[in-house]
């Protein structure tokens, strides 16, 4: 036997055959290559002892085997190893030699008569595996060490030794640093331990302080990783087909944080709070809605007061010109009626800015619901009235005994207490409430009126739409009357502009979000107000101040 050489290795005839490369000493280069000078082999060996044990093993398993008569009866096992020196340019040159049965190098040649290669006994280092592997599985040889992974037994201290789905061993191990004493010992320190069993936290123990560092490594320590960390805020993405160290930091998506380091998952953040800017912590929701104090709650305050001023000094107008026959030919009462409602409008405005509350959540569509029934129907029944007088002139007319006010207050009345039923029948049963609506604007809460009731609240403002297209009708079909009860005109394009806005409102309103559904709303109320503020009221103001001719009753009595 001769083992030690780089060739042949040693060698025992049987009718099967194992290959097997082992590591027992290694060999230093005391002088580097210059690459100027042919090389001499100068070198040192350093001894793998305990590595001799595992070779003694195989050696004596093998004779166990030929020894018995029961394990492989008639059938003589041998074996061939060869030393690796711990390179892997020699390792593939001595799988090439376990095939071919001899020292020379010949590719796809067996020159050994006798035995049968059945399997080969890899390197225990993953580059000497993956040099013979290069090789073995080009002739479907198997390599004993991928059964290994499949082993299951129990060790002396009855723990359980098997791999995992990681291929990692499932028991505890001490982690060594191999250091070189000056006079050349190699010493083993324990720096750390690894239980699989431990508490988290507590199976990885290392001390980074205890490791000695050779003295090549003069700045920073070599890391054995991958990738770098994933700061808080980002989560770890594993690459395809690269180990599980490797992995890319994403940033966490909206509404989700991480607040440690290399975290798999971000944590979603609850309904009330949202990420920081860092998305590294959960911070509450700022509560938004159509303040006074902004830009938008500012404009619509200002509008709102305005017109509202501008009704009170139209109703002081025709307080002041109350006896004169513009005033009176177009029923002063319920033109005072009308004033007044759509001053109250103006001011129902000003309940939809603000936080919500709910008091004002109740008030703010049952009010204006009210009021402005009362100024749909004033106008209904000036609408009437207008047409009961032309036709009450004429000779045998039965309209004259239902002429007088007795009339129009009944049509203003009964509309505006069926409007009112309407409203009690959606506070008793759904009644507007304040609602913190999370979900309208990302990041923020929104807090607003629901309705209580979509159907209460869309037959309130069809009985509005109701009044306001009865109203278009009459005062259409009368547009034509004699110029002294031309008010007809007035009333018909004031109703193109109501229901012009009111049309538009609803798609309008039910495609925005946020905050600005209120400033719709409250756009809508203003505006349809104002159209008919300016639309019935603006031309006698015109004839009272600008036209006073006109405002006469020689002037009237000639156009009738």
């Amino acid at each position: 036997m001769k083992f030690g050489s780089l060739k042949p290795g040693y060698h025992k005839d049987g009718d099967i055959m194992i290959g097997g490369i082992v590591t027992m000493r290694n060999f230093i280069i005391r002088k580097p290559l210059s690459y100027t000078t042919f090389p001499t082999w100068d070198h040192d060996y350093y001894y793998y002892v305990e590595n001799y044990f595992d070779y003694l093993a195989f050696v004596s398993a093998v004779k166990e085997i030929n020894n018995s008569s029961e394990l492989l009866p008639n059938i003589t096992l041998g074996f061939h190893l060869y030393e690796s020196y711990l390179n892997p340019l020699l390792v593939f040159g001595d799988a090439i030699s376990i095939f071919t049965g001899m020292d020379t190098w010949v590719p796809n040649y067996r020159c050994k008569t006798s035995g049968t290669l059945a399997a080969i006994i890899e390197g225990l280092t993953s580059d000497k595996s993956s040099q013979m592997s290069s090789i073995f599985r080009m002739y479907h040889y198997p390599q004993l060490h991928r059964y290994l992974k499949n082993i299951h037994f129990k060790n002396n201290l009855d723990e359980e030794i098997f791999f995992n789905e990681n291929r990692d061993l499932s028991t505890g191990y001490n982690i060594i640093n191999l250091i070189y004493l000056p006079n050349g010992v190699l010493h083993r320190e324990i720096v750390g331990s690894y239980n699989p069993y431990a508490s988290p936290g507590q199976d990885f123990i290392i001390n980074e302080k205890a490791i000695v560092w050779d003295s090549a490594f003069t700045q920073t320590p070599p890391q054995a990783k991958c990738s770098d960390s994933c700061p808080p805020g980002f989560r770890k993405l594993t690459r395809e087909s690269e180990p599980i160290c490797c992995f890319d930091c994403i940033p966490c998506p909206q509404g989700e944080i991480s607040n440690q380091s290399d975290m798999d998952n971000c944590v979603k953040c609850r309904e009330d709070y949202w990420p920081n800017h860092k998305r590294d912590t959960c911070i509450l929701k700022p509560i938004i809605f159509l303040s006074h104090e902004e830009a938008l709650g500012i404009a619509l305050t200002t509008s709102s007061i305005f017109f509202f001023l501008i009704n009170t000094i139209i109703l002081g107008i025709f307080i002041i010109h109350r006896d004169t026959p513009i005033v009176r030919a177009n029923n002063r009462d319920i033109s005072y009626i009308l004033l007044i409602s759509l001053m109250i409008c103006f001011l129902c405005s000003l309940m939809f800015i603000g936080h919500p509350e709910p008091v004002t959540c109740m008030l703010r569509h049952t009010t204006f619901g009210m009021i402005f029934s009362i100024s749909l129907s004033s106008i209904l029944a000036k609408t009437i009235t207008v047409v009961m007088a032309f036709h009450a002139t004429k000779p045998g007319s039965k309209l004259r005994k239902w002429m007088g006010s007795r009339i129009s207050y009944a049509i203003i009345l009964s509309c505006s207490i069926f409007q009112f039923i309407l409203c009690l029948i959606w506070l008793f049963t759904a009644p507007p409430f304040p609602y913190p609506n999370m979900q309208s604007e990302m990041g923020s809460i929104l807090i607003e009126c629901n309705e209580g009731s979509t159907i209460a609240f869309y037959c309130v403002l069809g009985f509005l739409g109701f009044l306001a297209g009865i109203s278009f009708i009459i005062a259409f079909l009368s547009r034509n009357l004699p110029d002294s009860f031309n008010e007809a005109k007035y009333i018909t394009f004031s109703m193109l502009v109501f229901c012009s806005v009111w049309i538009t409102f609803i798609p309008t309103y039910l495609s925005t979000r946020g905050k600005y559904m209120v400033a719709v709303e409250i756009f809508a109320i203003q505006a349809s107000s104002a159209g008919l503020l300016g639309c019935i009221f603006m031309p006698k103001c015109f004839i009272i101040f600008l036209r006073p001719e006109m405002n006469s009753r020689k002037y009237l009595t000639k156009n009738n």
